[in-house]
């Protein structure tokens, strides 16, 4: 019997691949309303736009035609694998409108290849990773009109990829069936801006992890964008809010190395004691125990090719107590977190044993030089001020 290609009832025995270039589209009828910028429903960040991707998946099949329909609830079944074994990841990624009016993404394959590892370190199927940056684009192209007008020059949609393990299937196995759905929602900045009734902040205040709180290990999946990354930590999070700190310093071992900060890749520009040199210090991806974050990649490539002799980028493991030592010295010249959500923001201050450690920070201060410079380079690339490969333009229609 002859396969069907669209892959609605395949019956070869190569499983069909994920493809968007045969899009079933649903438009809906009704329009949801856009939130206004800086308004509580876009502080909420659950007001998602009028469409979303779907496309499913089954072990014996492979990938079905992928449809774009009108926002809502998904259907699935109370004994699927995501829900009882945390077969899901997802992804996070902007998309952003040019002060020429222009629609572009921002390094999208690096996220795309993300979603790919998640996924596998979860036993979730494979795909081409080109295949959902022209899922996402297609997406863009119905809802960014309305969500992300010309208008909005300077902002930003938030896109959220996910794949979760779906199914009839209660026993312990790999997932046979699979949801693939990408979803966007009006996003704050929250570098630079603050929900309404507070004031604007100048940084972050973290609070580092106590030693039976740890986030990821060796052989965990701390390195992939999954579900069971985020959930465990939020009662250390919770925590440090309630005493006043933004977000977790996530430390590990006892030696207490740096890992993360809340879910954000975490840097410090410190001079170098022997040296002299002024070093980008920031942990390794080789034990997997933190994200290969977009923006730190980015960050780091730029720092290496723009500041060559001005700053030397060092990946390596390093400790608070390596930290706390330099800030006794005055050799810290700035720290920052980076990631999508907080894209590069200051450190103003790390709890850590009960000490608090007031670091370099503010428009007057040194301490905000590489922060301010670093985001600059990037948001120039996002906005379209510069042309670079890594800003990925959106046909639209």
């Amino acid at each position: 019997m002859s396969a069907v290609l669209n892959g609605m009832n395949r019956t070869s025995e190569t499983p069909a691949p994920l493809s968007a270039s045969n899009i079933i589209f649903n438009r809906s009828t009704v329009e949801r309303s856009v939130p206004q910028h800086g308004s509580p429903e876009q502080w909420a960040q659950n007001v998602c736009s009028d469409h979303m991707v779907t496309c499913r998946w089954t072990l014996s099949d492979g990938w079905e035609v992928p449809h774009i329909v009108p926002y809502g609830n998904l259907s699935i079944s109370p004994a699927a694998s995501c829900l009882n074994y945390a077969t899901q990841c997802f992804e996070g990624m902007k998309a952003f409108r040019g002060f020429d009016g222009k629609l572009r993404l921002f390094r999208p394959d690096c996220n795309a290849k993300r979603l790919v590892m998640s996924a596998q370190r979860v036993c979730l199927p494979a795909f081409d990773d080109n295949e959902l940056v022209e899922l996402i684009k297609a997406l863009l192209r119905i809802d960014a009109p309305r969500w992300l007008p010309k208008e909005a020059a300077g902002r930003f949609l938030y896109i959220r990829p996910c794949l979760v393990g779906t199914g009839d299937q209660l026993g312990v196995q790999t997932p046979r069936e699979a949801t693939l759905y990408i979803m966007m929602v009006p996003w704050p900045d929250f570098s630079k801006e603050s929900p309404p009734g507070i004031s604007p902040r100048d940084g972050l205040r973290l609070y580092a992890s106590a030693e039976d709180t740890i986030r990821a290990w060796p052989g965990g999946f701390g390195f992939a964008k999954v579900g069971a990354n985020y959930g465990t930590s939020f009662g250390a999070h919770g925590e440090a809010q309630h005493k006043g700190y933004d977000q977790v310093l996530w430390l590990f071992g006892p030696d207490h190395q740096i890992t993360e900060a809340g879910a954000s890749n975490f840097c410090a520009i410190v001079r170098n004691r022997d040296s002299g040199l002024t070093e980008l210090i920031t942990p390794p991806l080789a034990e997997k125990l933190i994200l290969d974050g977009v923006t730190r990649r980015s960050i780091l490539e730029l720092a290496r090719s723009r500041m060559a002799g001005e700053l030397e980028v060092v990946e390596r493991k390093f400790t608070m107590h390596e930290l706390e030592n330099a800030w006794e010295e005055g050799r810290i010249v700035e720290t920052f977190v980076c990631g999508t959500a907080f894209f590069i923001t200051p450190v103003l201050s790390i709890n850590f044993n009960g000490r608090e450690l007031d670091l370099p920070h503010g428009d007057a201060d040194p301490g905000k030089r590489f922060t301010s410079l670093f985001g600059d380079w990037l948001r120039n690339i996002q906005l379209g001020v510069v042309d670079h490969q890594w800003a990925v333009e959106v046909k639209e229609f």
